[in-house]
């Protein structure tokens, strides 16, 4: 028998929808027992031992033998010759994808991530202050894949939102680095790269070691290891989000080639075995033409096991009343790639409230977005787009508020904050503020 690919078919108007539905779409986020003991030993050691920990881990976990930290420097020479060596073809690829991300997150930082502030009739000065966090670590995926996407999508904008040190680590097993993830490291603007992997970089970024710099946030996709280390030491640090499984959620009325959906639906598929592919459409005899270009495509996908894996345990092919009912459904999965399908697909995005991306008409494959459109990569998973954003230059910025009250000003909010305070029982709060007032009012007795 060859490989089959069925996903769960279903049907908005059967009676059982609702809990095969959501039954499909579970998926637990628990990490197990076992890997979060280990590491929180990790962490702890690293913490203790430093750099002697990092070699520890790094011998023992990438088979990687280094007489210090300082050897598992990539050196910026080493990241340019890197990009040098790259065939002109890919070179030029990975450049041009750098440029778009560049200009996106730009536009990006002129609309959101300025500093601004106002006098108000007393002349009192409000404003909020925009400033850049002074270094970030980006965690960068190695071992049975390589992804200079990565980079690109997390240290661009951390170079745009005006990071002054951008701190990589990366896992290289038995020694082998990727030449284009160290191209994407020089062409992305990254100032020290480390080959250094797992919740033990996790923790050298998080902590500082006597080689390794401590950060201010540490961005980027791993293993269930980097993912249990991110959590623990968000606090010491910031994090951008723990993602889980990729998503795809295709919107499609039918006017798309069934064979570019199936592709679509296999983009996601083929990261892995829990990765979610759904097609949502009114149309039934449409989604048996997908399903049989499903057919047709998978045997010659090199990742054909693991797209049909995926498929088969979490994919699913929803026939809906109507693309209204379609829209309302995908607000509830809050998908993190949301393709709009279709031959109208203005008229369907004014519903759309919650995904991580949406990618509007037949032309916009998701996987153009992973790598050049422009937008950030790095998206909300699991749900977590009903109240998460996409990677941006907002995650490298931090906002502080100005406030300059002027001697008018603080007549009319000096008494606005006492009489607050004092009915807070904050004494201390209120008289603050009363002796800015003119004349100064006696101190009230506790109440």
């Amino acid at each position: 028998m060859g490989l089959h690919a069925k996903p769960l078919q279903l049907n908005t108007a059967d009676a059982g929808f609702e809990a095969a539905f959501a039954a499909r779409l579970h998926w637990s986020a628990d990490t197990d027992a076992a890997i979060e003991q280990r590491v929180a030993d990790i962490l702890a050691d690293v913490q203790k031992r430093g750099d002697a920990a990092v070699l520890d881990y790094t011998q023992r976990f990438d088979g990687l033998q280094a007489p210090d930290v300082k050897a598992l420097e990539i050196t910026q020479a080493e990241l340019k010759a890197a990009l040098d060596s790259l065939p002109a073809v890919q070179r030029e690829a990975l450049q041009a994808a750098a440029v778009r991300v560049r200009q996106y997150h730009e536009a990006q930082k002129k609309a959101s991530g300025e500093s601004w502030s106002y006098r108000d009739e007393d002349g009192t000065l409000l404003g909020q202050k925009v400033t850049p966090l002074d270094r970030v670590g980006i965690y960068v995926p190695g071992g049975k894949a390589a992804y200079p996407s990565s980079v690109l999508m997390n240290a661009i904008p951390a170079h745009v939102a005006g990071v002054q040190e951008i701190i990589m680590v990366v896992p290289t097993p038995q020694g082998v680095r990727n030449s284009l993830v160290l191209a994407a490291a020089c062409v992305a603007g990254v100032s020290r790269a480390f080959t250094v992997g797992g919740a033990q970089a996790v923790a050298a970024l998080a902590y500082g070691t006597a080689t390794i710099p401590k950060v201010d946030k540490i961005t980027g996709p791993g293993n269930a290891y980097v993912a249990s280390a991110k959590k623990r030491v968000f606090g010491t640090v910031g994090i951008d989000m723990i993602a889980g499984p990729s998503e795809i959620l295709v919107l499609a009325d039918g006017s798309t080639p069934a064979e570019w959906v199936a592709m679509d639906l296999f983009s996601q598929a083929e990261h892995d075995e829990l990765a979610q592919s759904i097609l949502l459409c009114p149309d039934a005899a449409y989604i048996a033409e997908v399903q049989a270009a499903i057919d047709r495509l998978l045997p010659a996908m090199p990742r054909c096991e693991i797209i049909a894996k995926s498929l088969n345990d979490r994919g699913a092919l929803i026939l809906t009343r109507n693309m209204e009912e379609a829209c309302a459904i995908s607000n509830r999965i809050a998908p993190e790639h949301l393709e709009v399908s279709s031959s109208e697909p203005h008229r369907w995005e004014p519903l759309l409230r919650h995904a991580g991306a949406i990618f509007l008409g037949a032309f916009t494959s998701e996987s153009l977005g992973d790598y050049c459109a422009g937008p950030n990569h790095v998206l909300p998973t699991s749900g977590t787009a009903r109240f998460s954003s996409p990677l941006g230059v907002y995650d490298f910025q931090k906002r502080s508020s100005l406030i300059e009250v002027s001697e008018a000003g603080a007549q009319p909010l000096g008494r606005i904050a006492a009489e607050l305070a004092y009915g807070e029982g904050l004494q201390a709060h209120a008289r603050a503020a009363e002796l800015r007032l003119n004349p100064v009012p006696p101190m009230r007795e506790p109440t």
